[in-house]
């Protein structure tokens, strides 16, 4: 298959906030240009995204997985869904013997076994570490768990180890096939990421501030003055840019012979391609959200579909945005609007690129010539997963 990457620029403003916290509570930040940038990390703009696909039912429950420890678990649910004469004491033994058949080790929490000493009912094992699983390969080892019910021990043999083995580790829900898979003690298991997705960091200079803030004890009287909680919390504002890099030819080999059965690989690549468009550019990390009620959509985006490698635009900033002309929005659109095409023209492919923009408000007038222009997400969306199916149709 041709290698085709489809690369997805975001322009967004957020007002104070904290999407992302560093470890003393403060949002974080990174040194670019010689200036320090607000920063959201790649993770939590990934975990958002992962999450808006089934929040908005961008993917159907079976497209998508689970990332726990409670793998064991996970799968002795399914076995008495199968089997309610299994109960739950023998369903977790054989849940158990059969994820440790795939090579994933289980164990159980040293606290959770000090709370059943204590009385406490006796707990379930789990994996040692976050597994990502599918639901297809979860409901696939509770289905062999449950022909092996009466002896698991002797069902269990070279035979169906392999064949536990392979169910957990095709038919990769899309999130799998997305954002991959990595276990650090098996490593037959780890899936490369399709998508790899850049921090995201302010066009601008930016300095975190600190809000005083105090609560007052609703039961005071009169007599009883001051508050009842004083704190701080640390926010900044800025003019986010976001990158993702999507490699359409490893999400199709990630995806294999597709979720369903019963479609060709084109149909769940297409709309894996068009969910990721859409959850990527309108998730949002919720740290903080309660405090700040930060909910904003990008300004603009700008979707490209290439063959030759992924390109970030983020050097247009590498000098900071400086705001003279009361805001960073206009002129960050105007830094990409130019230096787009100058990139294109030195490094790119302009015959085989396609280029779409999404873009709200006169602020973004500048961005309206690079591209097709999409009125809205859906019809970007629609726009870029048709064209990801043509180029997939075509003969490598």
């Amino acid at each position: 298959m041709n290698r085709i990457f489809l690369d997805v620029h975001a322009l967004q403003t957020v007002p104070p906030s904290n999407l992302n916290r560093d470890d003393t509570g403060a949002p974080k930040t990174a040194v670019y240009g010689g200036v320090p940038r607000a920063r959201v990390s790649s993770q939590a703009w990934k975990r958002a995204a992962r999450t808006y696909f089934s929040d908005e039912h961008l993917l159907d429950p079976s497209e998508l997985g689970v990332r726990t420890k409670k793998i064991v678990e996970a799968v002795a649910d399914r076995i008495t869904a199968l089997d309610p004469s299994i109960g739950t004491e023998a369903a977790l033994h054989i849940a158990d013997e059969t994820v440790k058949a795939t090579g994933l080790k289980t164990e159980v929490p040293k606290r959770k076994a000090t709370a059943a000493k204590d009385g406490e009912p006796d707990p379930a094992p789990e994996a040692k570490y976050l597994v990502f699983l599918s639901t297809r390969q979860l409901d696939g080892l509770a289905r062999l768990a449950v022909e092996g019910a009466a002896d698991i021990t002797t069902h269990l043999n070279k035979e169906t180890k392999a064949k536990a083995k392979e169910i957990a580790d095709t038919h990769h829900s899309v999130d799998i096939a997305l954002f991959g898979r990595m276990v650090a003690d098996a490593a037959d298991f780890n899936v490369d990421a399709a998508v790899q997705v850049a921090h995201a960091i302010s066009v601008h200079r930016v300095e975190n501030e600190s809000d005083y803030y105090t609560a007052v004890d609703d039961e005071n009287t009169d007599e009883e003055t001051g508050a009842g909680m004083i704190g701080t919390v640390d926010f900044n504002s800025s003019t986010l840019y976001r990158y993702a890099a999507l490699g359409v030819h490893q999400l199709a080999a990630n995806l294999g012979e597709g979720i369903r059965d019963d479609e060709p690989l084109t149909t769940p690549v297409r709309r894996a391609v068009e969910a990721f468009v859409h959850g990527f550019t309108a998730s949002l990390p919720t740290g903080k959200i309660n405090t700040f009620g930060h909910h904003t959509m990008p300004d603009a985006v700008v979707v490209k579909l290439r063959t030759t490698r992924p390109v970030s635009f983020v050097a247009a900033f590498e000098e900071p945005v400086r705001g003279d002309q009361g805001g960073y929005v206009r002129e960050a659109s105007e830094r990409l609007a130019e230096f787009i095409p100058d990139i294109e023209r030195a490094y790119g492919d302009e015959d085989s690129t396609l280029t779409w923009v999404l873009r709200v408000g006169p602020n973004t007038a500048k961005l309206a010539g690079i591209g097709t222009e999409a009125q809205n997400i859906g019809e970007l969306v629609a726009a870029v997963g048709k064209a990801v199916a043509e180029r997939l149709e075509k003969p490598a």
